[in-house]
């Protein structure tokens, strides 16, 4: 008799990766788009406590000061790291990972905006109509006055055209 899916234990569902597997699964994790936007948002509440607390590297004496009024809280401040936050281990973690995170994300995607970037343009469709902002007209007017009504109405505030030309079925 088979056994269910929830009776079978979880070292049966699924078979342990190697070392070659859980290193892609990691690399794969850390690429993630998913992963860069957590590490962005990481990067941005580590920097906090750096615009918080006074800094060693920008003003000695305030973290002097700031040790002297907060003597119970300044230990554990200095054993994280949090006055020099922007040249301590942690926060570098953070930006190197993110940087990595970020370079594995875009890389890939290269090839292929490059592959877009230099392929021709979808050619125009035969039959106008069917498009949903097709729209014919004819006029008995000449073609100058035509023209002038097109550049008067194309010179907007995000077209400015140098020429309008015609096309002539004669």
């Amino acid at each position: 008799m088979a056994r269910s899916r929830k009776d079978r234990a979880p070292a049966e569902l699924a078979p342990a990766l190697g070392p070659v597997e859980t290193l892609r699964w990691a690399w794969r994790q850390l690429t993630s788009m998913r992963t860069a936007l957590l590490l962005l948002l990481l990067l941005a509440i580590a920097a906090v406590p750096g615009s918080v607390v006074p800094q060693r590297g920008v003003d000695a004496r305030a973290v002097e000061a700031f040790q002297a009024r907060h003597p119970d809280l300044s230990p554990w401040l200095e054993r994280l790291g949090v006055f020099h936050t922007y040249t301590s281990p942690w926060f570098s973690a953070v930006y190197v990972l993110l940087m990595v995170s970020l370079i594995g994300c875009i890389l890939p995607r290269t090839k292929v905006y490059l592959k877009s970037v230099r392929a021709r343009p979808p050619r125009a469709p035969r039959n106008f109509d069917r498009l949903p902002a097709s729209a014919t007209f004819e006029t008995d007017a000449e073609v100058e006055e035509v023209l002038a009504v097109a550049r008067g109405a194309l010179r907007g505030p995000r077209l400015l055209p140098s020429r309008v030309d015609v096309v002539r079925d004669d």
